[in-house]
């Protein structure tokens, strides 16, 4: 089967739409895949030769404090599911552990410092190791208000995501103060599994919260579409403000704010729609970022039967779950086309890969030739590709391999330094589960030259 389905002809207009679920009126940009069949010589334009570039450990002599590879005689492989820095100048790297530890480091550090331990708070299985410390993201304004949020899976309640804020120490920058904690947000999902999780700051100051459907397999609930609930959806949220029944406020500007529902020939009242809502239609988004120079937000979403999808974030945008996997009907549903659909920038098969891994579009210096690549993985096959989209036709015109040394085994996830250099993670026995980009070492030794 073909790794990708050629991006459709799309045209634009407005609609007003009764949503099936909650029987409400709302504008959406709509977009349609025109009735063409998607053309031979559009998949064959697709670059996939490989890249001269490699994939190599970041960080192979650093210790990790506080994690054993070996517990009471049974393995533990760190769980590296993020890395990130603080946008504050200090060149600090941070890696939360998936079971509640945050360790901080510099480049040139021995052995980590714990930034901050929610152990005892955060709610990790290895048979359910879908849940856990899933998201982490600094303030805008970190350097002045010290205020960093974490999203994790409580202890205290089951299948349950909590949103905190915590600000650091006051007598010393490279410790959180725990008491600082503060709750802005707990969803919670019928089952482990989906939980998303990812959490980041956009260009506009307002924090992104992504959420799977709740869990399971087909979105039993139904949750992907309905509008009243937050799972299978990115949030945006204002975290400077509070509203009057919630720690955060709701932008003015979020797709439905406003939405009204028709009221038996009444004036219409307001409706059940989750106001937090800024896109919806999603399966189990693992991993979402946004890019540093042009502020687009890219989401990859976990597949079910057949799909692996990566979606160019859009306000309002109805990615299609579970109505649709990819671009393709889904079967019970089976809906390939509707109102307010939006296809995926790429997807490819289970022959390929079967659980993407998003990552990061690269800005840092190192690599010119990967300037404006969105570097992701697959989970399950351990491959690695650089994927190119032409910003004036949103198509993709290049889908390019990256080799490395732990292929096969699962990539957790990506994260970028202050310097846009990216990372990514993987499962790692050994503590050597953070790797990084370079030249492949005959391409290096020609640019040398």
């Amino acid at each position: 089967m073909p790794t990708i389905e050629p991006h459709p002809t799309l045209s634009r207009i407005l609609l007003l739409v009764r949503h099936f679920l909650v029987g409400l009126l709302v504008a959406v940009p709509s977009t349609f895949a025109s009735a063409r069949p998607a053309a031979a010589e559009e998949a064959a334009a697709i670059d996939r030769t490989p890249l001269a570039i490699e994939a190599v450990p970041a960080f192979p002599d650093l210790e990790w404090t506080g994690w054993q590879a070996d517990t009471d005689g049974q393995p533990t492989p760190l769980r590296t599911i993020l890395i990130t820095h603080s946008g504050d100048g200090s060149g600090r790297l941070f890696v939360p552990e998936q079971q509640g530890r945050i360790h901080l480091f510099r480049p040139d550090s021995k052995a980590t410092k714990v930034f901050l331990d929610l152990s005892d708070k955060v709610r990790y299985s290895d048979k359910e190791n879908e849940e856990g410390l899933l998201g982490m993201a600094f303030h805008p304004r970190f350097a002045e208000n010290g205020e960093c949020f974490i999203h994790y899976t409580t202890k205290d309640a089951p299948h349950t995501m909590v949103l905190e804020r915590y600000r650091v120490s006051k007598d010393d920058p490279d410790r959180v103060d725990p008491t600082s904690a503060e709750e802005l947000l707990r969803v919670e999902h019928p089952y482990w599994n989906h939980k998303g999780g990812t959490i980041c700051f956009g260009p506009d100051g307002h924090l992104y919260v992504a959420y799977g459907d709740g869990g399971k397999q087909n979105d039993l609930h139904s949750n992907g579409q309905n509008l009243q609930t937050l799972l299978g959806k990115v949030l945006r949220i204002d975290v400077d403000r509070r509203g009057e029944k919630t720690a955060y406020a709701i932008p003015d500007d979020n797709p439905f704010v406003g939405v009204m529902t028709e009221n038996g020939g009444k004036p219409p009242r307001p409706s059940g729609v989750r106001r937090e809502i800024w896109a919806y239609g999603l399966r189990n988004p693992w991993r979402m970022s946004f890019d540093r120079r042009t502020g687009q937000l890219w989401i990859a979403d976990v597949g079910q039967d057949l799909w692996e999808e990566i979606n160019l974030g859009q306000k309002g945008a109805n990615y299609g779950w579970n109505l649709r996997e990819g671009n393709q009907p889904y079967s019970p549903t089976s809906t390939s086309t509707g109102p307010g659909f939006s296809d995926p920038v790429w997807q490819y098969d289970h022959d390929v890969g079967k659980s993407i891994t998003g990552g990061n579009v690269y800005r840092g210096k190192k690599l010119p030739e990967l300037d404006g690549c969105y570097l992701y993985a697959d989970y399950v096959s351990g491959r690695l590709w650089a994927l190119t989209v032409d910003d004036a036709t949103k198509r993709a015109t290049a889908n390019r391999p990256i080799p490395h040394d732990k292929e096969g085994l699962p990539v957790l996830s990506f994260g970028e330094d202050e310097a846009g250099e990216v990372y990514f993670t993987i499962l790692s026995p050994d503590g050597r589960g953070i790797y990084t980009f370079r030249r492949k070492a005959q391409q290096a030794l020609r640019a040398a030259r």
